[in-house]
């Protein structure tokens, strides 16, 4: 009864490379995380109405709340001065609320195009404005500038006229009063 059989092991190449070729063809299907980067959007406005001066921001978080911010400037500035002190000072609230991400809408073409580095500070009161702004973006994980055409800034607009005329605002408005700028203004800086 001689059979002559032989066992002769397959060998590992010809197997290791159809696995290969199915592994690099073929999609990993793993469950896409959930990602959500809850980002705020804010819309800010100023408004000089002689001898006032007045700051209107929204404020919009995630879940869609939003904040109402009527803000009155005891002191003197130009128009473009108020819209920075709106931008600066709406800042430093979303950062105090925690929030890390950020989109940002103002009519100001001047500003936003001062922060996104699209134009140059041709003032040194602008460059002051602009290098406060820049400190506080180091703030965020993710911040936006956009410039919005001023009739889709109508809230924060009527909030910083509200401000402006110093006219008593609905209970949902914080009010805050500012009695200095928030940059350090040098003698004959203009």
């Amino acid at each position: 009864m001689g059979h002559d059989i032989r066992y002769s092991p397959r060998t590992a190449i010809k197997s290791q490379a159809l696995i290969d070729f199915v592994a690099e063809w073929t999609e990993v299907q793993l469950p896409t995380p959930d990602v959500t980067h809850e980002y705020w959007t804010m819309y800010f406005d100023g408004s000089v109405m002689a001898p006032d001066l007045g700051v209107g921001v929204v404020l919009i978080s995630p879940d869609e709340s939003r904040l109402r911010y009527a803000i009155l400037l005891h002191f003197s500035a130009s128009n473009n001065a108020v819209e920075y002190e709106a931008l600066i000072n709406r800042l430093r609230i979303a950062i105090e609320l925690d929030a890390t991400r950020l989109y940002v809408c103002g009519d100001s073409e001047l500003v936003v195009d001062q922060v996104m580095k699209e134009s140059s500070c041709k003032s040194p009161l602008m460059t002051a404005y602009y290098q406060e702004v820049h400190k506080l973006e180091d703030k965020f994980q993710g911040i936006k500038l956009h410039h919005v055409p001023q009739r889709d800034n109508d809230a924060a607009d009527f909030l910083a006229k509200l401000a402006a005329q110093r006219d008593p605002s609905p209970s949902e408005v914080f009010i805050n009063d500012i009695h200095e700028p928030s940059i350090c203004i040098l003698k004959g800086l203009t």
